[in-house]
């Protein structure tokens, strides 16, 4: 099977400035994402794409295949679809069978990661997507609320809003880090999540998504904890 994974790295950013080449544990962001897919064993190849120069040198710094991306899909509101399909023509010479999409703002995770994701398709022909996720643990939808404009409160979920936490089921939110899907799925539906999925879990503890200047402080934390192996 041969498996491209895509690091989608933007210059701008609007929640957090140059957030892609920002120093965590002395190590710019981007990196951690270029340095798992190097661990992994099972990645064909992996590419970095970004508008930004100085993005794409610190990829050919780090021995990465990089490419300029098109600036229309360097915006805020670019879809991801539309950065993979770009890739892909770049790519057109090679046939993927399976495409792994490595966000840098959720860098902690390893190339067993990656590769515990792409031994699920090569465990199951019929899988065509798989999504990474953390439990929620305390973070609930059932102790979640809409706010009106009088400020009542309305639950999401009325029927669960009084029973006790150890009672609730479980629930899973996608924590950034990998994204895979075969490239025939992807093409067809040009979506990278299908309706049809399966949930790679990863630990809660380890849990960060860098959208603001808080997250990469909690980042630069948990970051520190991961490698010394406390988390």
């Amino acid at each position: 099977m041969n498996v491209l994974g895509i690091i989608p790295a933007r210059g701008d950013s609007k929640g957090v400035k140059n957030k892609n080449i920002r120093l965590v544990d002395g190590k710019p962001l981007i990196t951690y994402a270029i340095n798992t897919a190097k661990e992994s064993k099972l990645l064909t190849d992996f590419i970095v794409t970004s508008d930004d120069e100085a993005i794409l040198n610190i990829a050919k710094s780090n021995k990465s295949s990089y490419y300029k991306r098109d600036l229309k899909n360097a915006q805020d509101d670019s879809p991801i679809e539309l950065v993979i399909f770009e890739v892909l023509q770049f790519l057109k010479d090679i046939q993927y069978d399976l495409i792994v999409l490595l966000q840098p703002t959720a860098p902690i995770r390893t190339g067993k990661d990656i590769d515990n994701v792409i031994s699920m398709f090569l465990k199951d022909e019929t899988l065509k997507n798989v999504v990474s996720v953390v439990e929620l643990e305390d973070i609930h939808p059932a102790r979640m609320y809409e706010v009106d404009d009088v400020f009542n409160l309305k639950p999401l979920n009325s029927d669960k809003e009084k029973e006790q936490r150890q009672k609730l089921s479980p629930v899973y939110l996608r924590n950034g880090c990998i994204y895979a899907i075969t490239t025939k799925a992807f093409l067809e539906e040009k979506t990278l999540i299908l309706s049809n999925k399966k949930a790679y879990l990863m630990p809660h503890s380890t849990w960060v998504n860098i959208d603001t200047e808080r997250d990469l402080m909690v980042a630069e934390t948990l970051v520190k904890l991961w490698k010394a192996k406390k988390i």
